[in-house]
């Protein structure tokens, strides 16, 4: 096959998980670098766990993150249908020549019957691989519906060299005839997903590790009709930081593209952080663009140990583009968490820009305005443990300062941050104190804490009311003793 063409074949089962969109990606990947086409495919024959929208949502998420298709239900191809579910006629045809040239069967059996017998057979120590064949033998005349076996030739081994692992093999022996078309008519997947395969025109499948097993069956497809088999790459796990498998039951990690996308995570930061699990690119930063992604993108670089979801370098990764946003992009993000959260009853427009302008240097993700506003405005006002230790190591020297910070305040006829600097200045020259002897207290006077954002913005934010009465309670404090 000298056409580089790809697939990534979601079952509309559920959302876009991580590891599905890092197979996805790293199929997109390949293919774009590679001036290949990637093709997006429908395997919805799995009907009992189909649900509604499934594949809206898997398609949408997947097109927010920034990969596109070539072919596919919507925008078409040579090669369709996309949807497995309408190619069912071309498995049934398949599948009768299968059974035409002797490599497959109908087996008129019901799974309790096999269950039955394959029980039995165990129990007398006898190989039960190939039990169904008895349907091939002596086919009984009074039943009509019938499944379709493929019959698993004896004693052979199948290797294939795969892009990640090196060389694999199975041997036919450990396989028993497999359903390829059940008694409903409904191609199985790994029946299916080799038609598709070939009549596709695929050259490369990139695939998590738990397809492995898949493969031998897939590989006896692809040989009883003589045709080429694609190269595989199974991509290594993708873990937690305990170094467990990443499971949808893993509480600590969120594990789905659409709750990210609902946080307020960049699409470009997801899809730079995603494209680095379980690929190193050649490049001494890990913050690229998504042009830089595709052209670094190499199979060679292919982790061959699992791949940690690193939360922390999320985060990093993810602030990194959003710095990068001009002012009314940044808003653009945050509004609708702000609109959520109540905030902004009765803010003017410039009080939100000025909000989001303070923390854009902190914002991990679009959602974080929330928290940074509720520990920095919201709430009771109160000092931290930190910041009472630090005024009591002034003596009289704190209220002294803050009182000073309070008249200049009170002075000032309207709060910007200019003005505020010079607030704090002349409260220095005030209370004859200097450096983080005065700048400490201010802060500690209007967030109550330590550390924080940039102290006039927040100031001119807080308003005249709300500042003068932090000021005052910490004031009262030192005063009293407290």
């Amino acid at each position: 096959m000298s056409e580089i063409r790809v697939r990534y074949a979601p079952s509309p089962t559920g959302h876009l998980h991580i590891g599905n969109a890092r197979t996805a990606l790293f199929n997109y990947l390949f293919a774009k670098s590679l001036g290949g086409t990637f093709i997006l495919r429908i395997e919805d024959t799995d009907i009992a766990r189909n649900v509604e929208g499934g594949e809206a949502s898997q398609m949408n998420f997947l097109r927010w993150l920034g990969i596109e298709w070539d072919e596919s239900v919507d925008v078409g191809g040579d090669y369709g249908p996309y949807r497995q579910l309408e190619r069912l006629e071309i498995y049934q045809e398949y599948a009768g020549k299968l059974i035409d040239a002797g490599l497959a069967y109908k087996c008129y059996c019901t799974s309790e019957e096999l269950e039955a017998e394959r029980e039995k057979l165990e129990a007398d120590g006898v190989d039960y691989l190939h039990y169904g064949r008895r349907c091939l033998e002596n086919p009984p005349t009074d039943r009509t519906e019938y499944s379709i076996r493929f019959k698993v030739p004896k004693d052979v081994t199948y290797k294939f060299d795969d892009i990640v692992r090196g060389e694999v093999t199975f041997e036919s022996v450990d396989v028993g005839d497999w359903v390829i078309v059940k008694a409903n008519g409904i191609a199985t997947y790994n029946f299916a997903c080799v038609v598709d395969d070939e009549l596709m025109k695929i050259s490369h499948v990139f695939r998590g590790e738990e397809h492995i097993t898949n493969t031998p069956k897939q590989m006896m497809i692809f040989n009883a009709f003589d045709w080429q088999i694609p190269t595989y790459a199974h991509m290594t796990l993708i873990v937690n930081d305990e170094g467990k498998k990443l499971s949808k039951r893993d509480a600590d990690t969120i594990q789905f593209i659409e709750q990210y996308a609902n946080m307020g995570y960049l699409p470009e930061g997801l899809f730079n952080f995603i494209s680095l699990l379980g690929h190193a690119p050649n490049s001494e930063s890990e913050v690229l663009s998504h042009e830089e992604i595709i052209n670094s993108f190499d199979v060679k670089r292919l982790s061959k140990s699992p791949s940690t979801f690193d939360r922390a370098k999320l985060a990093f990764i993810n602030t990194q583009y959003i710095k990068e946003l001009d002012s009314d992009e940044l808003l653009e993000l945050c509004m609708p968490h702000l609109i959520d959260a109540d905030i902004l009853t009765d803010k003017s427009s410039d009080w939100a820009q000025g909000l989001v302008d303070l923390f854009h240097d902190r914002l991990t993700y679009g959602g974080e305005i929330v928290d940074l506003y509720d520990a920095f405005f919201g709430g009771d006002f109160a000092l931290t443990e930190e910041a009472k230790a630090f005024m009591a190591t002034l003596s009289d020297t704190g209220a002294k300062t803050l009182q000073a910070f309070k008249d200049q305040l009170s002075l000032l006829e309207e709060l910007t941050p200019e003005g505020i600097k010079k607030a704090i200045k002349q409260a220095g020259t005030a209370s004859e104190v200097k450096g983080k002897n005065l700048f400490m207290p201010c802060r500690i006077g209007a967030s109550g804490q330590m550390h924080g954002p940039d102290l006039p913005m927040m100031v001119a934010l807080l308003g005249r009311e709300v500042a003068l009465a932090r000021l005052d309670v910490v004031i009262k404090s030192l005063e009293g003793g407290a």
